[in-house]
Parts: structure tokens; C-alpha cells; sequence
């Protein structure tokens, strides 16, 4: 699913190229650590989407970076799943686990051109922290 979750409409490099660079590895790298939470949708005990979050520090930022006290949030939803509501589900659950876990926001980077997730993700609630490069930071404040 973090394959699935990386924006590249042109010429995406091979999964395990990928998903094991070095500014991507962080995301899966001895997931299950301290604040690391993730959901599955299943369809017919399928895999169909995930969403999850987890903790960086200064010294190792992800994209969506805010500060150490806000988990950043990835998601993916496979291509037949995309358009049944399966990515808003997901969110929802995953803003309400963070709530439950006591976090005051939750963050994510998106890429300026995906227009349809950056709209979705303002319905949901999220608004814009910073715009970094070709990717916008956008945070979700639990508290409001």
C-alpha cells in the first residue's frame, strides 16, 4: 500500500526500488514502533486500501512533517477501489484513532497536481500548513 500511496503519474520506478529508497524507507522501516498505527479495508478478505501514521523527529523529517508531537499520515487505495468511498472511510477512522490516541493533529503531504485528494482531504477538515516544492503540507487538528 505505501507503493500505492506515492503520486507518480509518469515512469514510477520498480516497488522495491521504491519503496526502499532511502526518503521513502522511513515510512515502513521497523514499523511497529512507539506510535506507529495503521488500518486495513478488505473487501472478500482482500486488501482494498490502508491508511496509517506514524512519529518523526527533527532529525528524520518525513514529507509531511510538522513536529514531533504530530503523527503524519499516508493512505492508499487501490485503482478498482477508488471512487466507492473507501479513502474518505479511512480517513474518518484514522482521525478518529488519533483523537483516541490523544494526538492534537495529524499531518500529510500531497502533491500540488492531485487536485481530487487535496479537495477531499479539505472536506474532511484538513487545512493547509505549507507548501514544500511540488507538495503541500496539510494538518488536521483534532481539537477544535
Amino acid at each position: 500500500m505505501l507503493y500505492e500511496s506515492i503520486y507518480i503519474l509518469e515512469n514510477k520506478p520498480q516497488k522495491e526500488d521504491l519503496i526502499n529508497s532511502p526518503h521513502l524507507k522511513k515510512y515502513h522501516e521497523d514499523w511497529g514502533r512507539n506510535g506507529d498505527t495503521a488500518l486495513i479495508a478488505c473487501n472478500d478478505h482482500q486488501p482494498v486500501g490502508a491508511v496509517w501514521y506514524r512519529l518523526f523527529d527533527d532529525s528524520n523529517k518525513g514529507y509531511g512533517y510538522v513536529d514531533s508531537k504530530t503523527p503524519e499520515l499516508g493512505i492508499a487505495v487501490t485503482a478498482q477501489a477508488r471512487g466507492q468511498g473507501v479513502g474518505t472511510l479511512l480517513m474518518e477512522k484514522i482521525i478518529q484513532q488519533a483523537k483516541c490516541d490523544g494526538y492534537k493533529s495529524i499531518s500529510l503531504s500531497v502533491d500540488l497536481e492531485n487536485s481530487h485528494a487535496i479537495y477531499i482531504y479539505r472536506k474532511l477538515g484538513f487545512e493547509e500548513y505549507e507548501i514544500c516544492g511540488t507538495s503541500i503540507t496539510m494538518i488536521y487538528r483534532t481539537e477544535r
